[in-house]
Protein backbone atom coordinates (compact mmCIF):
# COMPACT_ATOMS: atom_id res chain seq x y z
CA UNK A 1 0.00 0.00 0.00
CA UNK A 2 1.28 3.83 -0.84
CA UNK A 3 2.26 5.84 1.83
CA UNK A 4 -0.19 8.74 2.31
CA UNK A 5 1.13 12.36 2.65
CA UNK A 6 0.09 15.72 2.33
CA UNK A 7 2.36 16.47 -0.67
CA UNK A 8 1.76 13.83 -2.69
CA UNK A 9 -1.94 14.22 -2.15
CA UNK A 10 -2.01 18.43 -3.36
CA UNK A 11 0.34 17.41 -6.28
CA UNK A 12 -2.23 14.52 -7.28
CA UNK A 13 -5.13 17.28 -6.97
CA UNK A 14 -3.03 19.95 -8.66
CA UNK A 15 -1.96 17.53 -11.74
CA UNK A 16 -5.69 16.65 -12.36
CA UNK A 17 -5.98 13.69 -10.28
CA UNK A 18 -8.87 11.61 -8.48
CA UNK A 19 -8.14 11.66 -4.77
CA UNK A 20 -8.71 7.96 -2.89
CA UNK A 21 -11.48 7.04 -0.41
CA UNK A 22 -8.07 6.69 2.22
CA UNK A 23 -6.36 10.18 0.73
CA UNK A 24 -9.39 11.98 1.45
CA UNK A 25 -10.60 10.05 5.21
CA UNK A 26 -6.56 10.64 5.82
CA UNK A 27 -5.99 14.62 4.69
CA UNK A 28 -9.65 14.96 6.23
CA UNK A 29 -8.63 13.92 9.63
CA UNK A 30 -5.06 15.13 9.53
CA UNK A 31 -6.17 18.46 9.24
CA UNK A 32 -8.78 18.25 11.77
CA UNK A 33 -6.48 17.22 14.95
CA UNK A 34 -3.38 19.62 13.27
CA UNK A 35 -1.35 16.99 11.39
CA UNK A 36 -1.86 19.22 8.15
CA UNK A 37 -1.30 22.57 8.57
CA UNK A 38 -2.95 25.26 7.10
CA UNK A 39 -0.50 26.17 4.53
CA UNK A 40 -1.25 22.85 2.97
CA UNK A 41 -4.70 22.76 3.11
CA UNK A 42 -4.83 25.92 1.69
CA UNK A 43 -3.09 24.59 -1.67
CA UNK A 44 -5.64 21.61 -1.55
CA UNK A 45 -8.65 24.25 -1.44
CA UNK A 46 -7.13 26.05 -4.15
CA UNK A 47 -6.48 22.87 -6.12
CA UNK A 48 -9.73 21.98 -5.76
CA UNK A 49 -11.12 25.14 -6.77
CA UNK A 50 -9.01 24.84 -9.84
CA UNK A 51 -9.58 21.64 -10.35
CA UNK A 52 -12.61 20.05 -9.18
CA UNK A 53 -14.02 16.73 -8.10
CA UNK A 54 -15.69 14.29 -9.06
CA UNK A 55 -19.19 12.71 -7.92
CA UNK A 56 -17.52 10.11 -6.03
CA UNK A 57 -14.96 12.55 -4.23
CA UNK A 58 -17.27 15.18 -3.05
CA UNK A 59 -19.59 12.14 -1.58
CA UNK A 60 -16.32 10.69 0.07
CA UNK A 61 -15.10 14.49 0.95
CA UNK A 62 -18.33 14.90 2.66
CA UNK A 63 -18.70 11.71 4.40
CA UNK A 64 -15.09 12.37 5.90
CA UNK A 65 -16.43 16.26 7.74
CA UNK A 66 -19.37 13.93 8.70
CA UNK A 67 -17.15 11.52 10.70
CA UNK A 68 -14.72 14.23 11.90
CA UNK A 69 -17.31 14.90 14.48
CA UNK A 70 -20.37 13.65 16.80
CA UNK A 71 -23.46 12.73 14.55
CA UNK A 72 -26.59 13.26 16.72
CA UNK A 73 -29.48 10.81 16.16
CA UNK A 74 -33.00 11.66 17.46
CA UNK A 75 -34.86 8.67 16.26
CA UNK A 76 -35.16 7.22 20.46
CA UNK A 77 -37.40 10.49 21.31
CA UNK A 78 -40.99 10.62 21.35
CA UNK A 79 -43.54 13.69 21.33
CA UNK A 80 -46.78 12.84 22.58
CA UNK A 81 -45.97 9.32 22.96
CA UNK A 82 -45.06 9.63 19.12
CA UNK A 83 -41.86 9.96 17.20
CA UNK A 84 -40.57 12.96 15.80
CA UNK A 85 -41.62 13.79 12.44
CA UNK A 86 -37.39 15.18 11.85
CA UNK A 87 -36.94 18.00 8.56
CA UNK A 88 -34.73 20.43 8.40
CA UNK A 89 -34.27 23.49 5.48
CA UNK A 90 -31.10 25.07 5.01
CA UNK A 91 -30.83 27.70 2.83
CA UNK A 92 -27.38 28.80 0.87
CA UNK A 93 -27.45 32.09 1.73
CA UNK A 94 -28.93 35.47 0.72
CA UNK A 95 -29.68 39.36 1.24
CA UNK A 96 -33.23 39.63 3.78
CA UNK A 97 -33.18 35.95 3.84
CA UNK A 98 -35.18 35.27 7.20
CA UNK A 99 -37.59 32.26 5.92
CA UNK A 100 -35.81 29.79 9.18
CA UNK A 101 -37.46 32.36 11.42
CA UNK A 102 -41.45 31.60 10.40
CA UNK A 103 -40.87 28.74 8.52
CA UNK A 104 -39.58 26.63 11.31
CA UNK A 105 -43.03 27.32 13.66
CA UNK A 106 -45.06 27.07 10.76
CA UNK A 107 -43.59 23.70 10.29
CA UNK A 108 -44.12 22.97 14.09
CA UNK A 109 -47.85 23.96 14.39
CA UNK A 110 -47.92 21.35 11.25
CA UNK A 111 -46.80 18.16 13.42
CA UNK A 112 -43.53 18.57 12.27
CA UNK A 113 -39.90 18.37 14.12
CA UNK A 114 -36.99 20.73 13.39
CA UNK A 115 -33.45 20.06 14.83
CA UNK A 116 -31.56 22.99 12.96
CA UNK A 117 -27.89 23.57 13.42
CA UNK A 118 -27.70 27.24 12.18
CA UNK A 119 -24.81 29.73 11.56
CA UNK A 120 -23.71 33.41 11.84
CA UNK A 121 -23.18 35.91 9.05
CA UNK A 122 -20.43 35.87 7.32
CA UNK A 123 -19.43 38.83 5.12
CA UNK A 124 -22.01 39.74 2.78
CA UNK A 125 -24.99 37.24 3.98
CA UNK A 126 -26.60 37.43 7.54
CA UNK A 127 -26.86 34.51 9.54
CA UNK A 128 -30.21 33.24 11.41
CA UNK A 129 -28.40 33.11 14.90
CA UNK A 130 -27.70 37.01 14.61
CA UNK A 131 -31.07 37.31 14.08
CA UNK A 132 -32.71 35.63 16.82
CA UNK A 133 -30.02 36.36 19.13
CA UNK A 134 -31.42 40.24 18.77
CA UNK A 135 -34.69 38.94 20.57
CA UNK A 136 -33.07 39.68 24.18
CA UNK A 137 -32.38 36.58 26.38
CA UNK A 138 -31.85 34.33 23.59
CA UNK A 139 -29.45 31.69 22.84
CA UNK A 140 -28.13 29.44 20.75
CA UNK A 141 -25.35 27.42 22.93
CA UNK A 142 -27.29 25.00 23.03
CA UNK A 143 -25.87 21.44 24.70
CA UNK A 144 -26.73 18.09 23.49
CA UNK A 145 -28.74 17.23 26.23
CA UNK A 146 -30.67 20.80 25.99
CA UNK A 147 -31.37 20.04 22.52
CA UNK A 148 -32.51 16.80 23.14
CA UNK A 149 -35.18 17.80 26.17
CA UNK A 150 -36.25 20.71 23.64
CA UNK A 151 -37.20 18.80 20.71
CA UNK A 152 -39.73 16.38 22.94
CA UNK A 153 -41.01 19.67 25.02
CA UNK A 154 -41.41 21.77 21.96
CA UNK A 155 -40.63 19.95 18.64
CA UNK A 156 -37.73 22.25 17.61
CA UNK A 157 -34.20 23.90 18.46
CA UNK A 158 -32.12 25.87 16.64
CA UNK A 159 -28.88 25.88 17.55
CA UNK A 160 -24.98 26.66 17.04
CA UNK A 161 -23.61 23.49 15.22
CA UNK A 162 -20.98 23.29 18.33
CA UNK A 163 -18.76 20.03 17.48
CA UNK A 164 -20.97 18.68 14.68
CA UNK A 165 -18.21 18.37 11.14
CA UNK A 166 -15.15 20.19 12.98
CA UNK A 167 -13.11 19.80 9.72
CA UNK A 168 -15.48 21.73 8.33
CA UNK A 169 -15.31 24.83 11.08
CA UNK A 170 -11.87 24.58 10.44
CA UNK A 171 -11.64 24.66 6.43
CA UNK A 172 -15.01 27.04 6.13
CA UNK A 173 -12.62 29.25 7.76
CA UNK A 174 -9.67 29.08 5.93
CA UNK A 175 -11.53 29.14 2.46
CA UNK A 176 -12.69 32.73 3.90
CA UNK A 177 -9.15 34.06 3.64
CA UNK A 178 -7.87 31.62 0.36
CA UNK A 179 -10.31 32.83 -2.23
CA UNK A 180 -11.98 29.42 -1.97
CA UNK A 181 -15.31 30.32 -0.95
CA UNK A 182 -17.02 29.75 -4.76
CA UNK A 183 -16.00 26.38 -5.08
CA UNK A 184 -18.88 24.32 -5.51
CA UNK A 185 -17.33 21.18 -4.76
CA UNK A 186 -16.38 22.90 -0.94
CA UNK A 187 -19.83 24.28 -0.62
CA UNK A 188 -21.76 21.33 -1.13
CA UNK A 189 -19.59 19.52 0.96
CA UNK A 190 -19.77 21.50 3.51
CA UNK A 191 -23.33 22.60 3.57
CA UNK A 192 -24.02 19.03 3.50
CA UNK A 193 -21.92 17.55 6.27
CA UNK A 194 -23.24 19.94 8.34
CA UNK A 195 -26.98 19.10 7.88
CA UNK A 196 -25.78 15.40 7.63
CA UNK A 197 -24.45 15.25 10.93
CA UNK A 198 -27.33 17.44 12.72
CA UNK A 199 -29.67 13.89 13.25
CA UNK A 200 -32.66 15.32 11.11
CA UNK A 201 -34.65 12.16 8.82
CA UNK A 202 -35.33 14.65 5.92
CA UNK A 203 -33.94 17.93 4.29
CA UNK A 204 -35.11 20.30 2.04
CA UNK A 205 -33.02 22.81 0.24
CA UNK A 206 -33.53 26.37 -0.89
CA UNK A 207 -30.48 26.95 -3.26
CA UNK A 208 -30.19 30.66 -4.30
CA UNK A 209 -29.66 31.88 -7.33
CA UNK A 210 -28.59 35.86 -8.85
CA UNK A 211 -26.88 38.82 -7.56
CA UNK A 212 -26.99 38.74 -3.29
CA UNK A 213 -26.37 35.06 -4.08
CA UNK A 214 -22.77 33.48 -3.98
CA UNK A 215 -23.62 31.80 -7.46
CA UNK A 216 -25.00 34.31 -9.30
CA UNK A 217 -25.46 32.06 -12.74
CA UNK A 218 -28.13 29.63 -12.57
CA UNK A 219 -26.87 26.60 -14.48
CA UNK A 220 -23.84 26.59 -11.39
CA UNK A 221 -27.13 27.08 -8.41
CA UNK A 222 -28.95 24.16 -10.19
CA UNK A 223 -25.51 22.06 -10.46
CA UNK A 224 -25.08 22.56 -6.55
CA UNK A 225 -28.76 21.71 -6.33
CA UNK A 226 -28.32 18.87 -7.77
CA UNK A 227 -25.14 17.72 -6.25
CA UNK A 228 -26.72 18.39 -2.54
CA UNK A 229 -29.46 16.45 -3.01
CA UNK A 230 -28.13 13.25 -4.61
CA UNK A 231 -25.63 13.81 -1.20
CA UNK A 232 -28.22 13.95 1.16
CA UNK A 233 -29.80 10.85 -0.76
CA UNK A 234 -27.18 8.71 -0.99
CA UNK A 235 -26.41 9.02 2.66
CA UNK A 236 -29.51 7.73 3.36
CA UNK A 237 -31.23 11.28 4.27
CA UNK A 238 -34.25 11.73 1.22
CA UNK A 239 -33.40 15.45 0.10
CA UNK A 240 -35.47 17.61 -2.19
CA UNK A 241 -34.02 21.10 -2.98
CA UNK A 242 -36.22 24.53 -4.15
CA UNK A 243 -33.86 27.04 -6.80
CA UNK A 244 -35.29 30.65 -5.50
CA UNK A 245 -34.23 33.94 -7.13
CA UNK A 246 -31.68 35.97 -5.14
CA UNK A 247 -31.25 39.19 -7.34
CA UNK A 248 -33.14 41.41 -5.27
CA UNK A 249 -33.26 41.21 -1.51
CA UNK A 250 -35.89 39.11 0.30
CA UNK A 251 -39.10 41.11 1.72
CA UNK A 252 -38.66 44.75 2.93
CA UNK A 253 -35.66 44.48 5.83
CA UNK A 254 -31.96 43.51 5.51
CA UNK A 255 -30.09 43.05 8.78
CA UNK A 256 -30.90 41.44 12.44
CA UNK A 257 -33.73 43.06 14.58
CA UNK A 258 -35.60 44.13 11.25
CA UNK A 259 -35.63 40.72 9.96
CA UNK A 260 -36.84 39.31 12.99
CA UNK A 261 -39.78 42.33 13.42
CA UNK A 262 -40.63 41.59 9.64
CA UNK A 263 -40.86 37.63 10.46
CA UNK A 264 -43.09 38.58 13.24
CA UNK A 265 -45.51 40.30 10.99
CA UNK A 266 -45.69 36.92 8.40
CA UNK A 267 -46.17 35.01 11.80
CA UNK A 268 -49.20 37.28 12.42
CA UNK A 269 -50.70 36.47 9.10
CA UNK A 270 -49.01 39.83 7.27
CA UNK A 271 -45.42 40.61 5.83
CA UNK A 272 -44.17 40.70 2.63
CA UNK A 273 -46.16 38.58 -0.06
CA UNK A 274 -42.72 36.98 -0.95
CA UNK A 275 -42.05 36.07 2.40
CA UNK A 276 -45.27 34.23 3.15
CA UNK A 277 -44.88 32.46 -0.48
CA UNK A 278 -41.22 31.16 0.23
CA UNK A 279 -42.06 30.30 3.82
CA UNK A 280 -45.28 28.20 2.57
CA UNK A 281 -43.62 26.36 -0.42
CA UNK A 282 -40.65 25.31 2.22
CA UNK A 283 -43.06 24.29 4.91
CA UNK A 284 -45.05 22.08 2.49
CA UNK A 285 -42.00 20.65 0.64
CA UNK A 286 -40.53 19.83 4.33
CA UNK A 287 -43.87 18.40 5.34
CA UNK A 288 -44.09 16.35 2.47
CA UNK A 289 -40.98 14.87 3.25
CA UNK A 290 -41.97 13.48 6.22
CA UNK A 291 -45.01 12.38 5.32
CA UNK A 292 -46.94 14.70 6.43
CA UNK A 293 -50.32 15.70 4.67
CA UNK A 294 -53.81 16.66 4.94
CA UNK A 295 -52.37 20.35 6.43
CA UNK A 296 -52.45 23.60 4.95
CA UNK A 297 -49.37 25.25 5.88
CA UNK A 298 -51.10 29.08 5.10
CA UNK A 299 -53.51 28.59 8.32
CA UNK A 300 -50.90 28.27 10.86
CA UNK A 301 -50.33 31.93 10.00
CA UNK A 302 -53.64 32.80 9.32
CA UNK A 303 -55.10 31.31 12.98
CA UNK A 304 -52.01 32.22 14.85
CA UNK A 305 -50.77 28.27 16.05
CA UNK A 306 -47.63 29.66 13.47
CA UNK A 307 -46.91 32.43 16.29
CA UNK A 308 -47.77 30.34 19.40
CA UNK A 309 -44.94 27.61 18.08
CA UNK A 310 -42.61 30.28 17.47
CA UNK A 311 -43.07 31.80 21.12
CA UNK A 312 -42.62 28.45 22.80
CA UNK A 313 -39.65 28.06 20.73
CA UNK A 314 -38.05 30.82 21.64
CA UNK A 315 -39.10 31.22 25.35
CA UNK A 316 -37.49 27.70 25.82
CA UNK A 317 -34.18 29.31 24.42
CA UNK A 318 -34.30 31.82 26.59
CA UNK A 319 -35.63 34.71 24.78
CA UNK A 320 -38.57 37.05 25.59
CA UNK A 321 -40.55 38.64 22.92
CA UNK A 322 -42.17 41.55 25.19
CA UNK A 323 -39.16 43.25 25.21
CA UNK A 324 -38.71 45.31 22.52
CA UNK A 325 -36.81 44.84 19.80
CA UNK A 326 -32.78 46.93 19.31
CA UNK A 327 -33.10 49.75 16.57
CA UNK A 328 -30.14 51.40 15.96
CA UNK A 329 -29.71 54.93 17.62
CA UNK A 330 -28.63 56.69 13.78
CA UNK A 331 -31.18 56.56 11.14
CA UNK A 332 -30.82 57.98 7.51
CA UNK A 333 -33.55 57.95 4.97
CA UNK A 334 -33.04 57.68 1.11
CA UNK A 335 -35.79 59.58 -0.84
CA UNK A 336 -36.50 59.69 -4.37
CA UNK A 337 -35.38 62.48 -6.67
CA UNK A 338 -38.61 62.05 -9.36
CA UNK A 339 -41.46 60.27 -9.39
CA UNK A 340 -42.67 56.92 -11.27
CA UNK A 341 -42.04 53.30 -10.71
CA UNK A 342 -39.57 51.91 -8.61
CA UNK A 343 -37.23 50.08 -10.51
CA UNK A 344 -35.12 47.42 -9.80
CA UNK A 345 -32.71 46.44 -6.00
CA UNK A 346 -29.75 45.18 -6.88
CA UNK A 347 -29.73 42.70 -3.57
CA UNK A 348 -25.81 42.61 -3.22
CA UNK A 349 -25.87 46.53 -2.78
CA UNK A 350 -28.24 46.79 -0.18
CA UNK A 351 -26.50 43.33 1.73
CA UNK A 352 -23.47 45.61 1.60
CA UNK A 353 -24.85 48.93 2.49
CA UNK A 354 -26.46 46.57 5.97
CA UNK A 355 -22.67 45.15 6.24
CA UNK A 356 -21.70 48.79 6.66
CA UNK A 357 -24.12 49.48 9.47
CA UNK A 358 -22.74 47.32 11.10
CA UNK A 359 -25.58 44.53 10.47
CA UNK A 360 -22.43 41.56 9.65
CA UNK A 361 -19.20 40.84 10.31
CA UNK A 362 -15.57 40.46 8.26
CA UNK A 363 -14.27 37.97 10.30
CA UNK A 364 -15.81 35.20 12.73
CA UNK A 365 -16.13 35.88 15.63
CA UNK A 366 -16.53 39.85 14.98
CA UNK A 367 -19.11 41.37 17.00
CA UNK A 368 -22.65 42.55 15.15
CA UNK A 369 -24.90 45.32 15.84
CA UNK A 370 -28.59 43.73 16.36
CA UNK A 371 -30.10 47.06 15.55
CA UNK A 372 -28.17 48.09 12.39
CA UNK A 373 -29.81 47.47 9.16
CA UNK A 374 -31.81 48.20 5.94
CA UNK A 375 -35.50 49.26 5.90
CA UNK A 376 -36.91 49.22 2.20
CA UNK A 377 -39.98 51.34 1.73
CA UNK A 378 -40.46 50.89 -2.44
CA UNK A 379 -40.12 47.28 -3.96
CA UNK A 380 -39.89 47.12 -7.57
CA UNK A 381 -42.81 47.92 -9.58
CA UNK A 382 -44.17 50.21 -6.76
CA UNK A 383 -44.80 53.46 -7.33
CA UNK A 384 -42.91 56.24 -6.24
CA UNK A 385 -43.64 60.10 -6.01
CA UNK A 386 -41.22 62.46 -5.57
CA UNK A 387 -39.32 62.94 -1.91
CA UNK A 388 -40.92 59.33 -0.77
CA UNK A 389 -38.97 57.89 1.28
CA UNK A 390 -37.15 54.40 -0.72
CA UNK A 391 -34.97 52.93 1.99
CA UNK A 392 -34.09 53.55 5.80
CA UNK A 393 -30.90 52.91 7.29
CA UNK A 394 -30.14 52.30 10.91
CA UNK A 395 -27.03 51.86 12.79
CA UNK A 396 -25.40 52.58 16.51
CA UNK A 397 -22.16 54.30 14.86
CA UNK A 398 -23.22 57.56 12.48
CA UNK A 399 -19.87 57.40 11.11
CA UNK A 400 -21.03 54.13 9.33
CA UNK A 401 -23.61 55.81 7.37
CA UNK A 402 -21.39 57.38 4.28
CA UNK A 403 -19.76 54.01 3.41
CA UNK A 404 -23.48 52.44 3.52
CA UNK A 405 -24.99 55.22 1.41
CA UNK A 406 -22.36 54.76 -0.82
CA UNK A 407 -23.28 51.50 -1.45
CA UNK A 408 -26.32 52.58 -2.31
CA UNK A 409 -25.89 54.43 -4.95
CA UNK A 410 -26.14 52.95 -7.87
CA UNK A 411 -28.34 49.18 -6.31
CA UNK A 412 -31.82 51.45 -7.10
CA UNK A 413 -33.53 53.75 -9.71
CA UNK A 414 -37.11 55.64 -10.45
CA UNK A 415 -38.09 54.69 -13.92
CA UNK A 416 -41.13 54.81 -15.88
CA UNK A 417 -42.12 51.35 -16.31
CA UNK A 418 -42.32 48.07 -14.19
CA UNK A 419 -38.95 46.24 -14.48
CA UNK A 420 -39.20 42.28 -15.75
CA UNK A 421 -39.32 40.02 -12.25
CA UNK A 422 -38.18 36.27 -12.51
CA UNK A 423 -40.26 34.18 -10.56
CA UNK A 424 -39.28 33.47 -6.97
CA UNK A 425 -39.40 29.75 -7.10
CA UNK A 426 -37.35 29.42 -10.44
CA UNK A 427 -37.67 25.13 -9.61
CA UNK A 428 -37.92 22.04 -7.59
CA UNK A 429 -34.93 19.63 -7.92
CA UNK A 430 -35.33 16.23 -6.70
Amino acid sequence: MCAIDAPTIIRTKRDGGVLSDAAIDWVIAGYTHGRVADEQMSALLMAIFLRGMTPAEIARWTAAMVASGERFDFTDLRRAGKPLALVDKHSTGGVGDKITIPLVPVVLACGGSVPQAAGRGLGHTGGTLDKLEAIPGFTAELSKDRIRQQLCDVGAAIFAAGDLAPADRKIYALRDVTATTESLPLIASSVMSKKLAEGAEALVLDVKVGRGAFLKVESESRELARTMVDLGNAYGVPTRALLTDMDRPLGRTVGNAVEVAESLEVLAGGGPPEVVELTVALAAEMLAAVGIDGVDPAETLRDGSAMDRFRDLVSAQGGDLSQPLPVGACSETVTASRGGVMGDIDAMGVAMAAWRLGAGRAHPGDPVQSGAGVRIHRTPGEPVAAGDPVFTLYTDTAERLPAALAELDDAWCVGDVAPALRPLIIDRIG
